[in-house]
């Protein structure tokens, strides 16, 4: 054991000399052989005895879910899925991975972040990263030209996760998109109104949805002196102003990307603009801006868009801003993001944005992309960030020390004498055959105070207890927990009273 222990401390050794060589960028021949100095030393370690030691953890950027993470999260997604089922969607489903060729060039600079699969016999694949180009390309596949369809389910990204904010590698999307040919606007502000429905629901807090154009974007792009072949590379930079300053980006736009300052300067006059109708209204009366076709038409867009928000009702809710570009490459027109706000320290300053919780936007020429034929199918949708919301509302619970059901049991089959096992299988198939969510303590003889304390324990409302006189009698006594009343109940009408003590409305099975 000590020949182990002392070759396992040279194993550890060796292997923070290969780590500091590669922090100093050692050379990669001196750095090689270190490395094969650390395995001939790991092989001659081998196993202890046949075990394998290992490390139990989650793979980075992923997590697990307990059963209080669980119940709160189905909690969320109820509030989602009936909302877009308001709204009259339909819901689809597609594999997690995709073809190779399917998911590649969609997504700009962002494509590095796909994760790619081992060859699997002949198909190259990769994980889907998100739920629209599949989206995309099961309308493009089925010839589908018109349809309002929700998809939840897990997406990956190779991306550094920031587990505390909500930012995983593996985590879910809630999406809902409306495709087809229909009158400017209508769709796009739905989507708009049901994104703010769904925030509002969820109670996480002051909300503001940033909304831009990608044709102002271009227009703005082309009046500013940015060359065409630049338009992609320029967007990205620009969206990220909500997480760092004006001058970082241009930095960026300038010494990484090769952009002349003085056309940098002309972008920053637009892009740290924000407002309202009337902002727009400005912009189509800007000198330059209409004089380009595109950026003319997504102003005026835009305008109407605005009508229609006034009348859902939500204008206060929106912001027309400059800055937000949204980094993905298949976005044609109206683009938009949620952001929660943190309310101003001094008053008189106004409220920051502290991250996003859902965005979207339209697309008329993704489908077009995987058309034999080139048929364009336009589209706007949305997708809910829900890991962002989780973390939220489970900070918010945690701060309210809030205790959360993890079960959705109705009632507990209690006995208050001994020899009553087979008394109270009988009582608990009884309502199982009725539909009633209900337990029992898997002991033959449990205390009356065990029951009860369970019931406490697991937020379990009522309590049917069966004793030798209550056979007798042919009634259950229905205890309360919480007001811990009781009253006896005939046994013929034990399902219809637990059902109207916990307003649940009668199986359909």
């Amino acid at each position: 054991m000590a020949d182990r222990a002392a070759l396992e401390e040279l194993v550890r050794l060796q292997g923070e000399h290969v780590r500091g060589l590669k922090q100093q960028k050692a050379s990669a021949e001196q750095i090689e052989e270190e490395v094969a100095k650390l395995l001939k030393l790991k092989a001659q370690l081998g196993h202890d005895e046949g075990k394998q030691k290992f490390v139990l953890k989650t793979p980075k950027g992923t997590r697990d879910y307990s059963p209080r993470q669980m119940a709160v999260r189905e909690k969320v997604f109820d509030v989602i899925i009936r909302c877009f089922k308001r709204h009259g969607a339909e819901v689809i489903d597609t594999p997690v991975f995709e073809l190779k060729e399917t998911l590649t060039g969609k997504y700009g600079e962002d494509s590095k972040l796909i994760y790619d699969l081992k060859d699997q016999g002949g198909e190259l694949l990769a994980l889907r990263y998100d739920l629209t180009v599949p989206f995309a390309r099961y309308l493009a596949m089925n010839k589908l030209t018109n349809i309002k369809r929700y998809h939840i389910a897990k997406v990956y990204r190779r991306d550094n996760p920031a587990m505390t904010r909500g930012r995983y590698r593996e985590f879910y999307q809630c999406d809902f998109d409306i495709a087809g040919q229909f009158d400017p606007m209508i769709p796009d502000a739905e989507c708009l109104k049901i994104m703010c429905e769904i925030l509002s629901s969820l109670q996480i807090g002051n909300f503001l949805v940033k909304v831009n154009d990608r044709r102002i974007l271009d227009g703005m792009f082309a009046v500013c002196g940015v060359p065409d072949s630049k338009f992609r590379t320029i967007c990205s930079s620009v969206d990220k102003l909500d997480k760092v300053s004006w001058e970082e980006v241009k930095n960026e736009m300038v010494g990484e990307k090769g952009l002349a300052p003085e056309v940098a300067d002309r972008i920053g006059d637009y892009v740290q603009q924000h407002g309202g109708v009337s902002l727009v209204e400005q912009l189509l009366q800007d000198p330059k801006l209409s004089q380009n076709k595109q950026a003319l038409e997504g102003l005026g867009d835009l305008k109407l868009l605005f009508e229609y928000l006034t009348l859902f009702g939500i204008d206060d809710k929106i912001s027309f801003d400059l800055s937000l570009a949204r980094g993905l490459d298949y976005y044609t027109g109206v683009i938009y993001e949620a952001v929660l706000l943190q309310m101003p320290a001094q008053a008189g300053e106004e409220p920051l944005g502290v991250g996003s919780v859902a965005a979207g936007g339209r697309y008329d020429g993704l489908v077009g992309m995987f058309d034999p034929k080139g048929r364009k199918v336009p589209c706007v949708g949305l997708s809910i960030g829900v890991e962002r919301i989780f973390s939220i509302v489970e900070q918010r619970l945690e701060a309210l020390e809030e205790k959360v059901r993890t079960t959705e049991t109705q009632v507990l089959v209690a006995s208050a004498q001994k020899k009553l096992l087979e008394e109270r299988l009988k009582l608990v198939s009884e309502l199982w055959d009725a539909g009633i969510k209900a337990e029992l303590l898997y002991k033959k003889n449990p205390k009356l105070l065990n029951q009860l304390q369970y019931c406490e324990d697991a937020g379990i409302p009522l309590v049917a207890i069966i004793g030798e006189q209550e056979l007798k009698d042919g009634v259950v006594k229905l205890r309360s927990v919480t007001s811990r009343e009781e009253v006896d109940v005939r046994r013929e009408d034990l399902v219809e009273e637990i059902r109207r003590r916990t307003d649940q409305p009668p199986s359909i099975c």
